[in-house]
Protein backbone atom coordinates (compact mmCIF):
# COMPACT_ATOMS: atom_id res chain seq x y z
CA UNK A 1 0.00 0.00 0.00
CA UNK A 2 1.49 3.45 -0.48
CA UNK A 3 1.99 5.28 2.36
CA UNK A 4 -0.53 9.08 2.80
CA UNK A 5 3.26 10.74 2.86
CA UNK A 6 6.76 10.23 3.36
CA UNK A 7 9.03 12.51 5.18
CA UNK A 8 10.14 15.75 3.59
CA UNK A 9 6.52 15.90 1.65
CA UNK A 10 5.06 18.89 1.69
CA UNK A 11 1.48 19.19 3.31
CA UNK A 12 0.00 19.57 -0.06
CA UNK A 13 1.20 15.77 -1.03
CA UNK A 14 -0.60 14.30 2.13
CA UNK A 15 -2.79 11.60 0.41
CA UNK A 16 -6.58 11.80 1.92
CA UNK A 17 -7.93 11.25 4.52
CA UNK A 18 -4.98 11.82 6.73
CA UNK A 19 -4.63 11.99 10.52
CA UNK A 20 -2.29 14.79 10.45
CA UNK A 21 -0.18 16.15 14.09
CA UNK A 22 0.80 19.90 13.95
CA UNK A 23 3.99 19.35 15.35
CA UNK A 24 4.37 22.92 16.48
CA UNK A 25 1.24 23.07 18.27
CA UNK A 26 1.50 19.36 20.02
CA UNK A 27 4.99 19.97 21.24
CA UNK A 28 3.45 23.56 22.73
CA UNK A 29 0.83 22.24 24.34
CA UNK A 30 3.18 19.18 25.75
CA UNK A 31 5.11 22.03 27.41
CA UNK A 32 2.81 23.88 28.70
CA UNK A 33 0.81 21.14 30.60
CA UNK A 34 4.19 19.88 31.76
CA UNK A 35 5.15 23.40 33.09
CA UNK A 36 1.76 23.84 35.03
CA UNK A 37 2.52 20.25 36.66
CA UNK A 38 5.80 21.50 37.88
CA UNK A 39 4.55 25.12 38.82
CA UNK A 40 1.88 23.20 41.36
CA UNK A 41 4.16 20.50 42.54
CA UNK A 42 1.96 18.18 40.79
CA UNK A 43 3.85 14.34 39.32
CA UNK A 44 2.07 14.27 35.35
CA UNK A 45 0.94 11.05 34.44
CA UNK A 46 -0.67 11.37 30.88
CA UNK A 47 -3.31 9.54 29.39
CA UNK A 48 -1.87 7.34 26.55
CA UNK A 49 -5.20 6.08 26.01
CA UNK A 50 -5.52 9.21 23.75
CA UNK A 51 -2.64 8.82 21.43
CA UNK A 52 -1.49 5.33 21.74
CA UNK A 53 1.94 6.33 20.33
CA UNK A 54 5.19 5.88 21.94
CA UNK A 55 6.22 8.63 20.52
CA UNK A 56 4.53 10.81 21.57
CA UNK A 57 4.59 9.57 24.79
CA UNK A 58 8.43 9.80 25.17
CA UNK A 59 7.72 13.42 24.15
CA UNK A 60 5.58 13.49 26.83
CA UNK A 61 8.37 11.94 29.35
CA UNK A 62 10.28 13.89 28.26
CA UNK A 63 9.15 17.13 29.11
CA UNK A 64 9.00 15.88 33.43
CA UNK A 65 6.06 13.14 32.93
CA UNK A 66 6.73 10.05 35.29
CA UNK A 67 5.02 7.75 32.92
CA UNK A 68 1.92 7.51 30.64
CA UNK A 69 -1.70 5.85 31.83
CA UNK A 70 -3.69 3.16 29.60
CA UNK A 71 -6.83 1.47 30.06
CA UNK A 72 -6.15 -1.89 28.57
CA UNK A 73 -3.80 -4.99 29.09
CA UNK A 74 -2.86 -4.93 25.30
CA UNK A 75 -2.14 -0.95 25.38
CA UNK A 76 0.60 -1.78 27.98
CA UNK A 77 1.94 -4.53 25.92
CA UNK A 78 2.21 -2.47 22.94
CA UNK A 79 3.82 0.44 24.74
CA UNK A 80 6.09 -1.48 26.62
CA UNK A 81 7.44 -3.40 23.91
CA UNK A 82 7.85 -0.10 22.63
CA UNK A 83 10.06 1.25 24.89
CA UNK A 84 8.29 3.13 27.37
CA UNK A 85 9.18 1.43 30.64
CA UNK A 86 6.29 3.38 33.34
CA UNK A 87 2.66 2.72 32.59
CA UNK A 88 -0.38 2.72 34.85
CA UNK A 89 -3.14 0.53 34.04
CA UNK A 90 -6.08 2.86 35.47
CA UNK A 91 -8.76 0.13 35.26
CA UNK A 92 -9.94 -3.16 36.70
CA UNK A 93 -8.39 -6.19 35.08
CA UNK A 94 -10.70 -9.41 36.57
CA UNK A 95 -9.65 -12.03 34.00
CA UNK A 96 -7.28 -13.86 35.69
CA UNK A 97 -5.46 -15.55 31.71
CA UNK A 98 -5.41 -11.05 31.33
CA UNK A 99 -4.21 -11.09 35.10
CA UNK A 100 -1.49 -13.71 34.35
CA UNK A 101 -0.20 -11.61 31.15
CA UNK A 102 -0.10 -8.10 33.32
CA UNK A 103 2.38 -10.16 35.86
CA UNK A 104 4.66 -11.36 33.05
CA UNK A 105 4.77 -7.83 31.60
CA UNK A 106 5.42 -6.40 35.07
CA UNK A 107 8.71 -8.45 34.74
CA UNK A 108 9.71 -5.85 31.96
CA UNK A 109 8.26 -2.55 33.01
CA UNK A 110 7.37 -0.35 36.24
CA UNK A 111 3.48 -1.13 36.14
CA UNK A 112 0.76 -0.25 38.38
CA UNK A 113 -3.11 -1.29 38.10
CA UNK A 114 -6.44 0.07 39.12
CA UNK A 115 -8.68 -2.38 41.64
CA UNK A 116 -11.99 -2.28 42.98
CA UNK A 117 -12.92 -5.52 44.11
CA UNK A 118 -12.47 -8.31 46.60
CA UNK A 119 -11.93 -10.78 43.49
CA UNK A 120 -9.58 -8.57 41.46
CA UNK A 121 -7.20 -8.18 44.03
CA UNK A 122 -7.25 -12.11 44.98
CA UNK A 123 -6.43 -12.96 41.37
CA UNK A 124 -4.00 -10.21 41.04
CA UNK A 125 -1.81 -11.23 44.06
CA UNK A 126 -2.37 -15.37 42.82
CA UNK A 127 -0.74 -13.98 39.32
CA UNK A 128 1.98 -12.11 40.76
CA UNK A 129 2.84 -14.91 42.90
CA UNK A 130 3.22 -17.19 39.69
CA UNK A 131 5.17 -14.89 38.09
CA UNK A 132 7.14 -13.76 40.81
CA UNK A 133 6.74 -10.33 40.11
CA UNK A 134 5.13 -6.77 41.59
CA UNK A 135 3.30 -3.73 40.60
CA UNK A 136 1.83 -1.06 42.68
CA UNK A 137 -1.88 -1.23 43.26
CA UNK A 138 -4.07 1.89 43.52
CA UNK A 139 -7.73 0.92 45.09
CA UNK A 140 -10.13 3.32 42.98
CA UNK A 141 -13.26 5.56 44.40
CA UNK A 142 -15.76 6.36 42.55
CA UNK A 143 -16.05 9.86 43.17
CA UNK A 144 -19.22 10.89 41.00
CA UNK A 145 -18.74 9.25 37.71
CA UNK A 146 -20.98 5.90 38.29
CA UNK A 147 -18.79 3.84 36.60
CA UNK A 148 -15.80 2.00 38.10
CA UNK A 149 -14.80 2.26 42.03
CA UNK A 150 -15.98 1.41 45.00
CA UNK A 151 -17.44 3.71 47.80
CA UNK A 152 -15.12 5.95 50.40
CA UNK A 153 -16.21 3.69 52.92
CA UNK A 154 -15.56 0.53 51.31
CA UNK A 155 -11.49 1.55 50.43
CA UNK A 156 -10.11 0.62 53.88
CA UNK A 157 -11.25 -3.01 53.20
CA UNK A 158 -9.92 -3.39 49.91
CA UNK A 159 -6.59 -1.69 51.13
CA UNK A 160 -6.33 -3.34 53.97
CA UNK A 161 -6.71 -6.87 51.35
CA UNK A 162 -4.28 -5.74 49.28
CA UNK A 163 -2.10 -4.75 51.93
CA UNK A 164 -2.80 -8.18 53.66
CA UNK A 165 -1.52 -10.36 49.79
CA UNK A 166 2.45 -8.54 50.60
CA UNK A 167 1.26 -6.34 47.59
CA UNK A 168 2.15 -2.38 47.25
CA UNK A 169 -0.45 -0.32 47.96
CA UNK A 170 0.08 2.83 46.14
CA UNK A 171 -2.93 5.14 46.93
CA UNK A 172 -6.46 6.04 45.20
CA UNK A 173 -7.64 6.24 41.96
CA UNK A 174 -10.04 9.53 41.65
CA UNK A 175 -11.02 9.86 38.93
CA UNK A 176 -13.99 12.21 37.73
CA UNK A 177 -15.18 11.48 34.29
CA UNK A 178 -18.43 13.32 33.51
CA UNK A 179 -17.39 16.39 35.00
CA UNK A 180 -14.88 16.79 31.74
CA UNK A 181 -17.25 18.46 29.30
CA UNK A 182 -19.33 20.47 31.57
CA UNK A 183 -18.86 23.36 29.85
CA UNK A 184 -18.74 26.34 32.68
CA UNK A 185 -15.61 26.10 34.81
CA UNK A 186 -18.06 26.76 37.75
CA UNK A 187 -20.35 23.78 37.26
CA UNK A 188 -16.82 21.48 36.53
CA UNK A 189 -15.22 23.26 39.80
CA UNK A 190 -18.55 22.53 42.10
CA UNK A 191 -18.08 18.87 40.75
CA UNK A 192 -14.29 18.05 41.82
CA UNK A 193 -15.14 19.61 44.87
CA UNK A 194 -17.52 17.02 45.85
CA UNK A 195 -15.17 14.34 44.01
CA UNK A 196 -12.47 15.31 46.03
CA UNK A 197 -14.69 15.17 49.37
CA UNK A 198 -15.37 11.77 48.58
CA UNK A 199 -12.05 10.97 47.97
CA UNK A 200 -10.64 12.84 50.93
CA UNK A 201 -12.67 10.67 52.95
CA UNK A 202 -11.39 7.55 51.57
CA UNK A 203 -8.03 8.53 51.88
CA UNK A 204 -8.81 9.58 55.92
CA UNK A 205 -10.29 6.12 56.29
CA UNK A 206 -7.20 4.39 54.44
CA UNK A 207 -5.08 6.19 57.10
CA UNK A 208 -6.93 5.92 60.38
CA UNK A 209 -6.75 2.03 59.91
CA UNK A 210 -2.90 2.76 59.62
CA UNK A 211 -2.33 1.87 56.11
CA UNK A 212 -0.30 4.32 54.18
CA UNK A 213 -2.19 6.27 51.61
CA UNK A 214 1.11 7.84 49.76
CA UNK A 215 -1.08 9.00 46.19
CA UNK A 216 -4.27 10.30 44.98
CA UNK A 217 -4.18 10.46 41.18
CA UNK A 218 -6.71 11.34 38.87
CA UNK A 219 -7.99 14.67 37.04
CA UNK A 220 -8.38 14.66 33.07
CA UNK A 221 -8.28 17.79 30.32
CA UNK A 222 -11.03 19.38 31.91
CA UNK A 223 -10.48 19.68 35.23
CA UNK A 224 -6.43 19.16 36.42
CA UNK A 225 -6.93 22.80 37.74
CA UNK A 226 -9.45 22.05 40.28
CA UNK A 227 -7.82 19.03 41.27
CA UNK A 228 -4.54 20.78 41.53
CA UNK A 229 -6.14 23.11 43.84
CA UNK A 230 -7.48 20.91 46.07
CA UNK A 231 -4.29 20.09 47.55
CA UNK A 232 -5.37 16.53 47.66
CA UNK A 233 -4.31 15.03 44.48
CA UNK A 234 -0.68 14.48 44.03
CA UNK A 235 -0.67 13.61 40.39
CA UNK A 236 -2.57 14.20 37.34
CA UNK A 237 -4.31 12.49 34.02
CA UNK A 238 -4.70 14.13 31.62
CA UNK A 239 -4.84 13.14 27.96
CA UNK A 240 -6.67 14.89 25.77
CA UNK A 241 -4.53 18.28 26.14
CA UNK A 242 -2.19 17.24 23.77
CA UNK A 243 -4.58 17.76 20.65
CA UNK A 244 -7.46 19.55 22.06
CA UNK A 245 -10.44 18.01 20.16
CA UNK A 246 -13.69 19.92 19.15
CA UNK A 247 -15.95 18.89 22.09
CA UNK A 248 -12.67 19.81 24.81
CA UNK A 249 -12.28 22.95 22.87
CA UNK A 250 -16.40 23.53 23.28
CA UNK A 251 -15.92 23.90 27.38
CA UNK A 252 -15.30 27.18 28.89
CA UNK A 253 -11.76 27.66 29.80
CA UNK A 254 -11.11 27.77 33.70
CA UNK A 255 -9.13 31.33 34.63
CA UNK A 256 -5.38 30.72 34.90
CA UNK A 257 -5.53 27.22 33.00
CA UNK A 258 -2.79 27.10 30.15
CA UNK A 259 -4.42 27.66 26.94
CA UNK A 260 -4.34 24.19 24.24
CA UNK A 261 -4.27 24.71 20.69
CA UNK A 262 -5.93 22.24 18.35
CA UNK A 263 -3.28 19.74 17.01
CA UNK A 264 -4.66 16.64 15.43
CA UNK A 265 -6.65 17.13 12.17
CA UNK A 266 -7.87 15.19 9.77
CA UNK A 267 -7.31 16.27 6.13
CA UNK A 268 -9.98 15.67 3.71
CA UNK A 269 -10.50 16.84 -0.23
CA UNK A 270 -13.65 17.91 -1.60
CA UNK A 271 -14.37 14.85 -4.32
CA UNK A 272 -17.54 16.64 -5.36
CA UNK A 273 -19.36 19.48 -5.51
CA UNK A 274 -22.91 20.79 -5.94
CA UNK A 275 -24.92 23.61 -6.45
CA UNK A 276 -25.35 24.33 -1.99
CA UNK A 277 -22.75 21.90 -1.18
CA UNK A 278 -19.37 20.00 -1.46
CA UNK A 279 -18.31 16.47 -0.18
CA UNK A 280 -15.23 15.22 1.30
CA UNK A 281 -13.84 12.00 1.34
CA UNK A 282 -13.55 11.83 5.16
CA UNK A 283 -16.32 9.99 6.76
CA UNK A 284 -17.24 7.87 10.19
CA UNK A 285 -14.44 6.15 9.10
CA UNK A 286 -12.09 8.66 9.53
CA UNK A 287 -13.39 10.36 12.39
CA UNK A 288 -15.36 9.81 15.25
CA UNK A 289 -18.83 10.72 16.45
CA UNK A 290 -19.46 9.82 19.72
CA UNK A 291 -18.68 13.69 20.80
CA UNK A 292 -20.79 15.14 17.48
CA UNK A 293 -19.18 15.85 14.19
CA UNK A 294 -15.98 17.07 13.51
CA UNK A 295 -15.50 21.51 13.12
CA UNK A 296 -14.37 22.40 10.11
CA UNK A 297 -11.21 24.12 10.63
CA UNK A 298 -10.73 27.73 9.55
CA UNK A 299 -13.59 28.16 7.62
CA UNK A 300 -17.68 28.97 8.45
CA UNK A 301 -18.79 25.72 6.99
CA UNK A 302 -20.79 23.41 8.26
CA UNK A 303 -20.15 19.72 8.36
CA UNK A 304 -23.35 17.54 8.16
CA UNK A 305 -23.43 13.65 8.41
CA UNK A 306 -22.66 12.02 4.83
CA UNK A 307 -21.66 8.57 6.29
CA UNK A 308 -18.40 6.08 6.30
CA UNK A 309 -17.01 7.62 3.57
CA UNK A 310 -18.32 11.43 2.62
CA UNK A 311 -18.56 14.31 4.73
CA UNK A 312 -20.90 16.97 3.38
CA UNK A 313 -20.39 20.57 4.39
CA UNK A 314 -22.85 23.48 3.44
CA UNK A 315 -22.22 27.25 3.29
CA UNK A 316 -22.68 28.83 7.36
CA UNK A 317 -23.43 32.35 6.99
CA UNK A 318 -21.41 34.24 3.41
CA UNK A 319 -19.05 31.37 3.39
CA UNK A 320 -17.76 30.12 -0.20
CA UNK A 321 -17.71 26.48 -0.78
CA UNK A 322 -14.39 25.36 -1.12
CA UNK A 323 -13.66 23.88 -4.94
CA UNK A 324 -13.32 20.57 -6.14
CA UNK A 325 -10.13 18.96 -5.20
CA UNK A 326 -9.58 21.53 -2.35
CA UNK A 327 -8.45 20.47 0.87
CA UNK A 328 -10.71 20.72 4.11
CA UNK A 329 -9.21 20.40 7.74
CA UNK A 330 -11.25 18.48 9.94
CA UNK A 331 -10.86 19.22 13.91
CA UNK A 332 -12.48 15.79 15.24
CA UNK A 333 -15.07 15.75 17.73
CA UNK A 334 -13.66 13.06 20.35
CA UNK A 335 -9.81 12.64 19.59
CA UNK A 336 -9.37 9.16 21.11
CA UNK A 337 -11.28 6.86 19.13
CA UNK A 338 -10.82 9.20 15.88
CA UNK A 339 -6.94 7.85 16.51
CA UNK A 340 -7.69 4.31 16.74
CA UNK A 341 -9.31 4.88 13.67
CA UNK A 342 -5.66 5.03 11.89
CA UNK A 343 -2.30 3.53 11.51
CA UNK A 344 0.23 6.55 11.79
CA UNK A 345 -0.18 10.18 12.69
CA UNK A 346 1.52 12.09 9.81
CA UNK A 347 3.57 14.74 11.63
CA UNK A 348 4.03 17.79 10.19
CA UNK A 349 6.78 20.84 10.68
CA UNK A 350 6.42 24.82 9.56
CA UNK A 351 2.07 24.83 10.02
CA UNK A 352 -1.05 23.40 7.96
CA UNK A 353 -0.55 25.89 5.02
CA UNK A 354 2.93 25.25 4.44
CA UNK A 355 4.43 23.23 6.58
CA UNK A 356 6.39 19.33 5.94
CA UNK A 357 6.27 16.19 6.92
CA UNK A 358 8.87 15.36 9.73
CA UNK A 359 8.16 12.12 11.01
CA UNK A 360 5.72 9.55 10.47
CA UNK A 361 4.48 7.70 13.92
CA UNK A 362 2.99 4.66 13.81
CA UNK A 363 0.31 4.30 16.28
CA UNK A 364 1.31 0.97 18.27
CA UNK A 365 -1.58 0.98 20.19
CA UNK A 366 -4.31 1.24 17.89
CA UNK A 367 -7.17 -1.76 17.97
CA UNK A 368 -6.05 -2.72 21.46
CA UNK A 369 -8.98 -3.00 23.20
CA UNK A 370 -8.49 -6.32 24.91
Amino acid sequence: MTPAARVGDAVDAIATPALVVDLDALERNIERMAAYAREHGLRLRPHAKTHKCAALARRQIAAGAVGVCVQKLSEAQALADAGIADIYVSNQIVDAAKLAELAVLAGRAKLALAVDSALGVDRLAAALKAAGTTLDVLVEVDVGHGRCGVAPTAAVALAHQVVSHGLRFAGLQAYHGRAQHLRTPAERESAIRHAVGLARAAQAGVTSAGIACPLVTGAGTGTFVHEAASGLYGEIQPGSYVFMDRDYADNHAAPHAPAFEHALFVKSQVMSAGSSHVVVDAGHKSHAIDSGLPRVWGRELEFVNGGDEHGILRRHGDEVLPALGETVWLVPGHCDPTVNLHECFIVVRGGLAAGRVEAVWPIEARGCIR
